[in-house]
Order: structure tokens, then C-alpha cells, then sequence
């Protein structure tokens, strides 16, 4: 079922989802067998009415129990969204950093290390990571998730990051290196950034959204780690130009 967003029956239910009405939202259920399975958008984009419960900025009211009843009514936990991208809804919960509906979403079962993401058609970890939900990216590694080298430096798990350099034969590249040293400055996290210079990586690269790691650990206000920088010679992009 696809309902475009202005007809009556796409505000109704956008409107219990958003504000926590899991009465209405049970009622609209049952009136409209199939509404659970629907996609709300055009031709072009389409969402769940999962997605919508995960939409930016999140935490909305009752977001665990509107979760758990579109699932209890037939929603997949899975779905994905259709257009510029592939996420779930797991995706969409990391990226607001709402830990109470990830959890729901988890317990339901979505799964972890879904692809598709906007991040490098990566996991909803990715996201997390990326888009600085710290608490989020936290309790996805903590309920299982894989992490890569970027993401393990960004949340200052250092024997994950050191895990990499025991093995000649799986030893990180040189880009690869210096990526998560700029992640490990995004997340503020200077032991690994530490870790990560001595293992070779490039302090001054201009990477993601045109930032050097100086520029990173500025923007996410990490001062002790900037000034641990600039005595490492850390430059920012400006300076480099």
C-alpha cells in the first residue's frame, strides 16, 4: 500500500505516531488492515511508517511502544526507505542517537549490520559513528556490532584499533591509518589519536568535510585534544591552503 503524505489517512497516522497516541495508532491499525506494511511518500520516495517513528530528530513520545505495535501489527523491522538511499529504520534511530527505540528495534529484530546506510552504504553503526551519537554508537558495539578500524578509533576502543597492527599480512594501509586518526579526532579520543600518529598517520590530511583532525577535534569542541594537537604540529585546513 502506498498513501501519498496529504491524504487524510498519511496525516492521521504521522500525527498518532508523532505525538506518542499509541491508542489512535492501534485503532488506525485495525480500521485499515495493511496500514502496518504502507508507505507513506510518491512514486520516487517512499518510508515506512517505522521510518517515520525514526525520522530526525527523533525521541519522540512512546517511541518504544508505537515501535513495538506497528511490528506487533505486521511492520517489518527491516524495511527500507526508497530513494537517494537504503536505510532502515535501525539507521534512522542511530543517526538520532534515540537509544530507547534502537533497543525496541534490536529486541524486534533488526539487524545490526544492515547495509544501505548514507555513510559509505555502511551500517547503522556507521551512521552513529559519523554523525557523532555517541550513545547510539555505543550501544550498538555494545549489543554486537562489528566495528571497522575508523569507527573502533572514533569511539576510543584502543584494543580494537591495536587488534589490527598484531598481524604483517593484516596491517592496515597508510590511507586507512590516517582515516581513522581523523575519526579518532572527531570522536576526541587522543590516546587512540596517539596511537594512530605513531602508527604513521597523517596529522595534516584534509579529509572528510574538508577538515584536517585539528579541524575535526575543533568542531566537536574536544579543546584538550586541539591543544594536544597543535603541539604535535597539527595544522587546520586554512593554514595547509
Amino acid at each position: 500500500m502506498l498513501i501519498d503524505t496529504t491524504a487524510p489517512l498519511a496525516r492521521a497516522v504521522v500525527e498518532a505516531i508523532r505525538t506518542g497516541d499509541v491508542a489512535a495508532l492501534r485503532d488506525l491499525l485495525t480500521a485499515h488492515p495493511g496500514l502496518a506494511t504502507a508507505r507513506v511518500g510518491n512514486t520516487r520516495t517512499t518510508r515506512t511508517l517505522l521510518h517515520i517513528v525514526t525520522d530526525w530528530p527523533g525521541h519522540l513520545p512512546d517511541g518504544p511502544r508505537t515501535v513495538t505495535a506497528l511490528v506487533a501489527a505486521g511492520a517489518d523491522v527491516n524495511a527500507r526507505f526508497t530513494g537517494a538511499h537504503r536505510e532502515t529504520p535501525l539507521h534512522w534511530a542511530a543517526s538520532c542517537d534515540d537509544v530507547p527505540v534502537l533497543d525496541a528495534l534490536l529486541d524486534l529484530g533488526a539487524d545490526i549490520e544492515a547495509d544501505g546506510g548514507v555513510i559509505g552504504d555502511g551500517t547503522p553503526l556507521a551512521d552513529a559513528v559519523a554523525f557523532g551519537q555517541w550513545q547510539c554508537a555505543r550501544r550498538l558495539v555494545a549489543r554486537g556490532a562489528r566495528t571497522t578500524l575508523w569507527q573502533a578509533a572514533a569511539l576510543g576502543e584502543l584494543d580494537r584499533v591495536a587488534a589490527r597492527f598484531t598481524s604483517d599480512s593484516d596491517r592496515p594501509a597508510a590511507e586507512e591509518v590516517t582515516a581513522a586518526l581523523w575519526c579518532a579526532c572527531h570522536g576526541g579520543q587522543r590516546s587512540t589519536a596517539d596511537y594512530l600518529l605513531r602508527a604513521g598517520g597523517d596529522l595534516n590530511w584534509i579529509g572528510h568535510d574538508r577538515l584536517t583532525p585539528l579541524d575535526a577535534a575543533h568542531r566537536e569542541n574536544h579543546h584538550t585534544l586541539v591543544a594536544w594537537l597543535r603541539e604535535q604540529g597539527a595544522k587546520s585546513a586554512g593554514e595547509l591552503a
